[in-house]
């Protein structure tokens, strides 16, 4: 039998109405499953067994009942750090934050509940978000589930390293410049990052979006049927959009005659790297075979734009930083200050020109994107990195080289994904991303499911050492 572990969301909610499983099963298992891996992925905060069985046994009654709350009810999920829930401190990933807890659901979160989903635990994050690393002052150090000296991507750290080890079905990460997708890409998983609003969150910020880290592309659609439903908390919410996957779930054929673009080349950054780089075009003949028109694309980013995006971002974060004592500054991660800092120089005049490029991307990359129908590349040009490098530069002067690839699809407002593609010659997985038009969420979904049944076979998903297990 499968593991209860590596069961989809869909396959246990078949289980539950055949009464196969009950939630309550289903919950204990995986608590003891993340009870063997997390003293070493270190991916979970706020892992509350108690009420994680409360609501299991809540769902299990309903379901005995033959009356489910939701369509996912009994299913287990995990949420960031950041997106609040009742009754939980926000600790934003630092130790400068005062722990008050939410006295409120945010509105993924609230979407959630109200499916009936049951909350394993929330994942850890690095500093405010703004590491693709699992490194944080206070979260302990995150580590990849394929390779644990590596890192699992950020900032949806721990829902990234969370889905491969198989904490459950159902992860809930954010991302502004590429932070569900690189952990998705780094830790060989599912990653969807939503047109910007389809997803209402609260704070709203421009390119901010959540969305689903999950282990299979259905498992995704089946979670933004429910996170996509509306929320007057979200000024910049999209009406709500049907994601109708079993209406609309994508066959290999669904693919002939779509234009993919195929960019290689991202602009500025990090260089690709030839594994990664033959990884992706690998894909891309998997695509054309099945009847898609394979279109080469030119970089459109450019150094101008990532660093006017960079230090737009390092003022804003010294400004939130000066909100704070002395004493709070003292815990935040020295390279998180070191970056910040670095803007106290900033002239007025250079901060706006800074802020202009958030502009200038969005009109660059939809501009690019305008040929085509979607748009293929690397997630990042590179694989994991050192688990204890808080970037692979490991320089706060140059802390963004590695989301070329990602960060133009926050600013353009477009959807985009990261999808398994391939595993490296020593054993690293390999992320590639798949961008849509603005709005066209479910063609995102659609093209990656396609893509899901076309690729060649993966690896098994990891296991604990053998000292460990």
């Amino acid at each position: 039998m499968t593991a209860v572990h590596a069961l989809g969301a869909a396959e246990l909610l078949t289980a539950y109405r055949s009464r196969s499983l009950s939630p309550v099963e289903v919950a204990r298992a995986l608590l003891a499953h993340i009870e063997h891996w997390e003293p070493l992925l270190h991916a979970t905060w706020r892992l509350l067994p108690e009420r994680t069985l409360e609501q299991a046994r809540a769902s299990e009654s309903r379901w005995m009942r033959g009356a489910p709350c939701g369509p996912l009810d009994g299913v287990p999920v995990t949420i960031k750090d950041n997106i609040a829930t009742l009754g939980d401190p926000t600790p934003l990933g630092t130790a400068a934050t005062d722990l008050t807890p939410s006295q409120v659901n945010a509105p993924p979160a609230q979407r959630l509940r109200e499916a009936g989903a049951v909350l394993l635990c929330k994942t850890t994050m690095p500093d405010y978000g703004m590491l693709s690393s699992g490194l944080s002052s206070f979260h302990a150090l995150a580590r990849n589930p394929w390779n644990l000296a590596k890192g699992p991507g950020g900032s949806s750290a721990g829902a990234g390293a969370a889905a491969a080890a198989g904490y459950g079905p159902l992860h809930l990460g954010t991302d502004i410049g590429g932070s569900i997708r690189l952990p998705a890409a780094w830790c060989g998983v599912f990653g969807f990052k939503p047109s910007l609003g389809r997803v209402p969150i609260d704070p709203p910020y421009t390119g901010r979006a959540a969305g689903p880290i999950t282990r299979s592309v259905q498992d995704a659609a089946l979670m933004m049927q429910v996170l996509a439903q509306p929320d007057v908390r979200d000024s910049m919410a999209l009406p709500p959009q049907n994601i109708a996957w079993k209406q609309h779930a994508a066959t290999p054929e669904s693919l002939r005659g779509l234009r993919l673009g195929l960019l290689l080349d991202a602009g500025c950054g990090l260089a690709t790297a030839p594994e990664v780089c033959t990884a992706i075009e690998r894909a891309a003949t998997v695509l054309e075979q099945a009847g898609a028109i394979i279109v080469p694309m030119q970089p459109f980013l450019t150094r101008a734009m990532l660093d006017g995006m960079d230090h737009f971002w390092r003022m804003r974060s010294l400004m939130d930083l000066r909100q704070l004592q002395p004493a709070q500054q003292d815990k935040i991660l020295p390279f998180i200050r070191a970056w910040a800092e670095s803007a106290a120089d900033f002239s007025a005049e250079h901060v706006f020109e800074a802020s202009q490029q958030f502009h200038v991307t969005r009109v660059a990359t939809v501009l690019a994107c305008s040929l085509v129908d979607y748009v293929l590349s690397p997630t990042a040009p590179i694989t994991s990195f050192d688990a204890g490098l808080p970037s692979p530069t490991n320089d706060p002067l140059r802390p963004l080289e590695h989301i070329a690839f990602t960060v133009p699809f926050n600013m353009s407002e477009q959807p985009a994904a990261s999808i398994h593609c391939s595993m490296t010659g020593d054993g690293l997985p390999i992320g590639l991303q798949i961008a849509g038009q603005r709005f066209d969420d479910l063609g995102v979904l659609q093209v990656a499911r396609a893509f899901e049944q076309l690729r060649a076979p993966l690896p098994q998903w990891p296991s604990l050492p053998a000292h460990e297990s």
